[in-house]
């Protein structure tokens, strides 16, 4: 799994609906320090601007994720490289998602 997929599917995970318990609720919160993360670095570090095609492209994942998952990669894939915090944070999501009991899967490329 490349770097921009390690995020993307950190991103989905935490956009999973149904975060109600206290295992996913931690899965949540870490979810929402990696989307900052990840929206400073589309923003240009500004994490007061919202009007870039990559942060709307990360807003409509959120909503969607299966809907926009290839356009999210593009954005990733074409942002700055992805720095030590994004992918900190991208592989505390999908630890805490397993010890809540999900199985990740990535089928990229299959």
């Amino acid at each position: 799994m490349t770097e921009v997929e390690l995020v993307a599917t950190a991103l989905a995970t935490g956009a999973a609906a149904g975060l109600t318990d206290t295992s996913r609720g931690v899965v949540h919160d870490l979810h929402a320090v990696l989307r900052e993360a990840v929206r400073r670095r589309l923003s240009g570090g500004d994490a007061d601007v919202g009007r870039g095609y990559g942060v709307r492209v990360l807003n409509a994942h959120e909503t969607d994720p299966d809907v926009w998952r290839t356009r999210l990669l593009q954005v990733l894939a074409s942002a700055p490289e992805m720095d030590e915090e994004i992918l900190r944070a991208a592989r505390a999501v999908l630890r805490a998602d397993r010890r809540a009991g999900h199985v990740i899967v990535d089928v990229v490329g299959s």
